[in-house]
Parts: C-alpha cells; sequence; structure tokens
C-alpha cells in the first residue's frame, strides 16, 4: 500500500488535500479514486486513507482510519556526522533514517573537504529534509528524523547536550558493541569525522566535553559507512534486531 507523509492535521473523517509532491506521486504511481493509501504527518501513528478526486494538480483523499503503529527505536539515536564528498550525505541520511536515527546533525569539522556557503547550506538541508521524508515512507516509519542544522564542529562539541556523546575512532580502546553489551539502552549521540577522519584536537575537545571513544572493531570503516554500523550494532545490541 503506498504510504505518503502529509504535514497537516489528519483525523478520521476529514478530507485532506495531499501536498503538490504526493499528489505528483499519486499521478507517476497511476492511482486512481478510490484506492486505499497510508498517511502519516509525523505526530505518531498512520492513517488509511481513501483517494477522493484526483486532477491534474491536485489530489484529495478522505481519511478512514487511524493506526497506532509505530517502528521507532525505543531508545533515541542521533548521528551527528562531519560533511563527507559528493553525495555521501545523501546515503548516510537516507539509511540512517532507515536505521531508526532520531536525529541528525550535519557538522563542520577540520578535515571536511566540502565547504557549504549560508545559502548552499540551506538548499542542501532542503534537499536532505527531503531524503528523510522519502526514506521514512519506504521504511515504514511513521515519525521524522530531526534534521539539525550545519554547525561547526568547535562550536557544537561545546553545546550542553544530555544525550551521551560517542566518538567512533580507530583510537578508542573499547569497541561499541562490547560498551553496549554491558549497558542499558539510552539516548546516544554518535559522531563521526570526515573522510580523513577528527583530528587529534577534535577527538581531545570531545573528550574533554565527556564524549567516549569507541571503534568499531579491527577494521577501518569509511565515514559513509562508520555511522551506519554503529546505528546497526546499537539495536542489535539492544534488542531491535
Amino acid at each position: 500500500m503506498p504510504r505518503f507523509y502529509c504535514p497537516a492535521p489528519l483525523a478520521v473523517g476529514a478530507i485532506v488535500t495531499l501536498p503538490e509532491a504526493v499528489a505528483h506521486h499519486v499521478q507517476v504511481l497511476r492511482l486512481a479514486p478510490g484506492q486505499i493509501v497510508t498517511l502519516f504527518n509525523g505526530d505518531g501513528g498512520e492513517y488509511s486513507a481513501t483517494l477522493d478526486n484526483i486532477a491534474k494538480r491536485s489530489v484529495s483523499a478522505e481519511v478512514k482510519a487511524h493506526h497506532p503503529r509505530e517502528v521507532e527505536l525505543p531508545f533515541a539515536v542521533t548521528l551527528a556526522q562531519a560533511l563527507p564528498e559528493a553525495a555521501k550525505m545523501d546515503w548516510i541520511v537516507e539509511k540512517a533514517v532507515e536505521l531508526g536515527a532520531s536525529g541528525i546533525v550535519p557538522l563542520a569539522a577540520q578535515r571536511c573537504v566540502v565547504r557549504l556557503s549560508a545559502e548552499r547550506a540551506e538548499k542542501r538541508l532542503a534537499h536532505w529534509q527531503g531524503i528523510i521524508v522519502s526514506a521514512s515512507e519506504q521504511s515504514g516509519r511513521n515519525r521524522l528524523a530531526q534534521l539539525g542544522q550545519l554547525q561547526d564542529y568547535k562550536q557544537w562539541i561545546t553545546q550542553q547536550d544530555m544525550h551521551k556523546r560517542i566518538v567512533l575512532s580507530p583510537r578508542g580502546g573499547q569497541s561499541l558493541a562490547d560498551w553496549a553489551r554491558h549497558q542499558g539502552p539510552q539516548a546516544v549521540t554518535l559522531v563521526v569525522g570526515p573522510e580523513g577522519g577528527l583530528s587529534e584536537d577534535e577527538e581531545n575537545a570531545a573528550l574533554a566535553h565527556g564524549a567516549l571513544a569507541l571503534g568499531m572493531g579491527p577494521r577501518i570503516l569509511r565515514t559513509e559507512t562508520a555511522g551506519l554500523a554503529a546505528l546497526a550494532t546499537l539495536a542489535a545490541c539492544w534488542g531491535q534486531v
């Protein structure tokens, strides 16, 4: 059954006008009036709806039932990712959503090759927000991962955060898996460096502000692999796989 994100109040019996992007998707899929779709607005649960009117540029649907279905991890995981090259960030955002990340924070670190102006950063954030929506529709999530503003690593690492921060580093003496097996499920923030990794000064700054440095095993993972592997590791260790 097609699933669509509809950022509007949803209630049983209401007839809602679907967003323009969803209307276009309905047209592409050649859906017809009377067909059932699933809608969600990020507030929790999902709604069965019947397509009502399909015009050239607009589509409406009648909400039929609410289902309190959730597939969220029972612990919050934020991925703080230093910007990688090219389209790698697109991949990271998409897969992080599929694996259950509750938040994604893009960071500008010392060794980042990509440098975004304020205007380009806004455009990239809008693009990544679209990826979050698409990945949520595909993966069955009914709540959107929160996308943070692009931040300078040195400023971000000094901010107070209630979540335990974990810096993924080859220098970590303990593995993430071993640490997780001895901890109860909890909110964490995974910090991943760019292609060249975080600098020694950046790692030291993280540790000075209470972060843990943990490894991912004997092999060195790429920046686009490390955070995703860590997400999967936590889900496996804390009973979600």
